[in-house]
């Protein structure tokens, strides 16, 4: 594994014991597609909008853009706590946070 995948997995690590036993079908991914104004992206259903038909559907996926995170850091220490923050809020995502609620809290 590279770097900047041990350094999500380190964030994600970070999270509250109680947080990631609570994550449900979700699987953490790291692209390096060109030229995103994104640093993540949570897509799926949040576990607060899984029903009693949320059955039998592939993982949500939480993307951490490698390249978007590494073009506005400057040193490893940005990058590795830039990783920390866009996996934080990703994860918030799939527990249904909406931006403005992360925005509040500082982690927009």
């Amino acid at each position: 594994m590279n770097r900047f995948g041990e350094l999500a997995d380190e964030a994600f690590d970070l999270l509250p014991e109680d947080l990631q036993q609570a994550m449900e079908n979700v699987a953490l991914f790291i692209d390096d597609t060109e030229d995103l104004e994104l640093l993540g992206l949570y897509d799926g259903i949040p576990l607060t909008e899984r029903g009693i038909d949320y059955t039998a559907v592939l993982p949500d996926r939480i993307m951490i853009y490698r390249n978007s995170i590494c073009a506005i850091c400057e040193t490893e220490a940005e990058i590795v706590e830039q990783v920390r923050i866009t996996v934080v809020h990703e994860v918030a995502h799939h527990f249904g946070i909406d931006d403005d609620a992360l925005d509040e809290l500082g982690w927009g």
